[in-house]
């Protein structure tokens, strides 16, 4: 059947591609700095076009310039005091909630009102400054004025809301789901196999050890994004295989064995330059990092500073949704094939035990001196050995024995209407000790 064959061989390399994508999206980075400088050169333009309106009918310049200079420093003094106010609002998000958590300061539309205000201040001054000597100008560049500023003002209360948004737990909660489905959605969309699904990428050579080191060699980095298009146009050039020993979220120290690289020359320069590194986390790559951030919030809550069950449980609500989201799909993403169907490149990704132990591990321990923290972790825990596959089951049930443990012995009262309640039989089967 070679036309079955060529339709599924096209049909396999699709899905490469599609599971690809989150593993090929440049840095937003330069397209933030890049919309600034486009609004400030846009700014300056349409000043300079001003003078050279004639339409509609005309009123003195000499007005208009000093309405011109007004509009625009009003608008970037207004713009200078709400930015200062911002910092304190970050400030305050990240000592309630988490450090890792940056949400708010990556949203575009704290460095779209940046832009825009900026480009508007420029206008502001080089039109006034080009209708200067002029006797009268068309009322169309003060309309203009006062249009820009109303759309500069709506963006400013839309970065307020934004910002009250940040310091509120739901919102917070409800944005790290958000991007953690959205990011889970295209990585995972095959659904489960038990033949394997879960084993991570292996070297693309026989041996763990095959094949030649790629050793990070510049200061303590986090490795944020792998720009996969460019090391498979390398590996299919000079034909390698290159296997990452980091994956995205890794901190990077010197010396450490970043690729092993087999098949040819190593490369070392072009394949360092594919990854993109930074001192922090980001959510582009990171298919951990919102268990990380939803642990760390629970965790906080449950210090003894802070003594906030009610809100761990509200943690626990979500990280039981992105669990139970991940519990039937194929996690094993991390491989990339050339047109010829030939592992090029493989990148390390979390397995189902990863993610269980980054969700609930911690949280566990902290959470034995809380009933209300305690007997959610043990409904989140029984949900998910509910809907997991069987081949999953067993981590999740080492961690509901000891839950079921710890909580009839330290909350005998409150405990007992869950007893005997467990997916495998009684609840106080198995050993006390740690999970996992």
């Amino acid at each position: 059947m070679p036309g079955h064959a060529d339709g599924s061989a096209r049909h396999g390399a699709r899905e490469r591609r599609r599971r690809a994508t989150p593993f090929r999206h440049p840095s937003h980075v330069v397209r933030r700095d890049l919309s600034q400088l486009l609004c400030a050169v846009a700014g300056l333009g349409l000043g300079l076009l001003a003078p050279l309106i004639t339409a509609g009918p005309q009123v003195d310049a000499g007005r208009m310039v000093g309405m011109l200079f007004t509009l625009g420093f009003g608008v970037i003094s207004l713009v200078s005091i709400i930015y200062s106010v911002l910092f304190l609002v970050v400030q305050f998000s990240a000592s309630t909630f988490t450090p890792r958590l940056g949400l708010f300061r990556h949203e575009p539309v704290v460095w779209r009102t940046f832009a825009f205000t900026i480009g508007l201040f420029v206008f502001c001054i080089t039109s006034g400054l080009a209708i200067g000597s002029r006797k009268s100008v068309s009322v169309l560049v003060p309309c203009a004025a006062v249009l820009l500023t109303l759309v500069a003002l709506a963006l400013m209360r839309t970065l307020q809301m934004r910002a009250f948004d940040s310091i509120q737990l739901g919102p917070s909660l409800t944005a790290i789901a958000a991007r953690a489905h959205r990011l889970h959605d295209v990585l995972y969309v095959r659904p489960y196999a038990p033949a394997g699904a879960d084993a991570g990428p292996p070297p693309p050579e026989a041996g763990a050890d095959a094949g030649a080191e790629v050793r990070w060699a510049g200061p303590p980095a986090v490795l944020q994004r792998v720009d996969v298009s460019a090391l498979l146009g390398t590996a299919r050039e000079h034909d390698l295989s290159v296997a990452l020993r980091v994956a995205p979220g890794a901190t990077l120290l010197e010396g450490t064995v970043v690729a092993r690289v087999t098949g040819g020359d190593t490369r070392a320069g072009v394949l360092l330059g594919a990854l993109s590194t930074g001192v922090e986390r980001t959510f582009d790559q990171d298919p951990e990092l919102p268990f990380r951030l939803l642990a760390d919030i629970a965790l906080r809550a449950l210090s003894p500073a802070v003594n906030d069950p009610a809100t761990a449980v509200e943690a626990l609500d979500r990280l039981e949704d992105l669990l139970v989201r991940l519990a039937g799909r194929d996690l094993s993403v991390g491989r990339f094939h050339d047109s010829a169907g030939r592992l090029r490149v493989s990148v390390p990704v979390p397995d189902w035990d990863r993610y269980v132990r980054t969700a609930v591990d911690d949280v566990l321990f902290a959470a034995t001196g809380s009933p209300m923290a305690l007997r959610r972790t043990r409904d989140l825990l029984r949900a998910l050995a509910e809907r997991a596959p069987e081949e999953r089951r067993a981590v999740v049930l080492d961690r509901l024995r000891w839950v079921e443990r710890t909580g009839g012995e330290a909350y005998p009262l409150v405990w007992a209407d869950g007893a005997g309640a467990g997916p495998d039989g009684p609840s106080g089967a198995g050993t006390r000790g740690t999970p996992g």
